[in-house]
């Protein structure tokens, strides 16, 4: 793709139809720059991180229509502004996992509204940035929403303590700790207070999880009751599942204390026996970070200031970016690489895109 005409730009999409092989699930494409208008932010996109519901979207995509522009996860700057935009302007560094019901970010450019978006850290890299704002919206609201756990406290991040909000107290089971959204769900709940044991089945995964601060590792390819019991948890108060809902739907309603609760990320194949929670009293409630923006909800600038929040942690030196792998450029050759690393299982923190050719 050389030298683009004016108003085009670059982008990667998935087309609608099978492809005969793999070259064939992503290509590049010229496709109009978007205009901003209203709430939105044009933003130039300079990174872009992969995530489980690009993979899943794509591979959903039926029909005759246009291919999609995936991609849920980026840094960028700001190029245009809408008339009704009021947080940003242009120049300014954000980052921003958007809306699934819009094109998404794989483009050299894209819009975002204002409310959902937040400004990039100082101290991180376009490409760092890039790797936060899905899992930290997945994990911010799982723990503090879904959980109803204590967020950290930003009067005390420059104790060095550590810990915000008093400090829970509570105990908590994440279930794949390794992903993306595991792994900033361990430095959250380590600095609300929580005591975190967090599960891995490899060697690398679980000496990540231990470098993120869980408190206990534990396999999840064992039996986990077995585990708990020997490092003095026969029960805990609250799980976040990350990995897979169905598989462990009994366990989690074995291991979870009366009265916890209980939130999953994971959609079942199965129905769930919502019955093994009754006599507990357990609350159990789902997380989809695209709730706010796919209904626009009420509180839809709710995702913003939680992306201001992270800002905060991170430069702070309270949060870390989790990416662990660059590819470059951005390009639809690098991005089926990552789509196939994704699908791999095998993945430990975030892999992003960053540079365009």
């Amino acid at each position: 793709m050389g030298t683009l005409p004016a108003g085009a730009m670059k982008a990667i999409a998935a087309p609608r139809s099978l492809p005969t092989d793999d070259s064939g699930c992503l290509l590049d494409l010229e496709l109009p720059r978007p205009q901003a208008e209203n709430r939105d932010l044009l933003v130039r996109v300079e990174a872009v991180a992969v995530n489980p519901v690009d993979t899943k979207v794509r591979a959903s995509l039926t029909g005759n229509g246009p291919p999609r522009v995936l991609g849920w996860d980026a840094a960028g700057v700001v190029e245009a502004i809408g008339a009704q935009v009021s947080r940003f302007r242009v120049g300014d560094p954000v980052c921003f996992a958007g809306d699934i019901s819009r094109p998404g970010c794989n483009a050299e450019y894209v819009l975002v509204d204002e409310r959902i978006s937040g400004r990039k850290p100082g101290n991180l890299s376009f490409a760092e940035a890039a790797a936060l704002p899905l899992t930290s919206l997945t994990a911010w609201e799982a723990l503090f929403e879904r959980l109803a756990a204590n967020p950290p406290s930003l009067d005390r991040l420059g104790d060095g303590g550590g810990v915000g909000g008093g400090g829970d107290g509570r105990s908590l089971l994440i279930l794949g700790g390794a992903g993306g959204v595991g792994s900033i769900a361990i430095q959250l709940a380590r600095l609300s207070g929580l005591e975190v044991i967090a599960s891995a089945s490899r060697p690398e995964s679980q000496a990540w999880l231990r470098q993120l601060g869980a408190d206990h590792v534990v396999d999840h390819g064992r039996p986990l009751p077995e585990q708990l019991a020997a490092i003095g948890h026969g029960q805990v108060d609250l799980i976040a599942n990350f990995f897979d809902t169905d598989r462990y739907w009994a366990v989690m309603a074995e291991l979870i204390r009366p009265l916890g609760s209980i939130v999953a990320i994971v959609g079942n194949r199965q129905p769930l026996d919502l019955n093994l929670l009754r006599n507990k009293s357990v609350r159990f409630a789902w997380e989809y970070m695209f709730s706010r923006s796919l209904y626009a909800t009420p509180d839809l600038e709710r995702q913003g200031a939680i992306l201001e929040r992270v800002a905060d942690l991170v430069e702070a030196g309270q949060l870390r970016s989790t990416l662990q792998r660059t590819l470059s450029p951005i390009n639809a050759t690098r991005l089926r690489q990552a789509h196939a690393e994704l699908e791999s299982g095998r993945m430990i923190g975030k892999l992003v895109l960053a540079g365009w050719p």
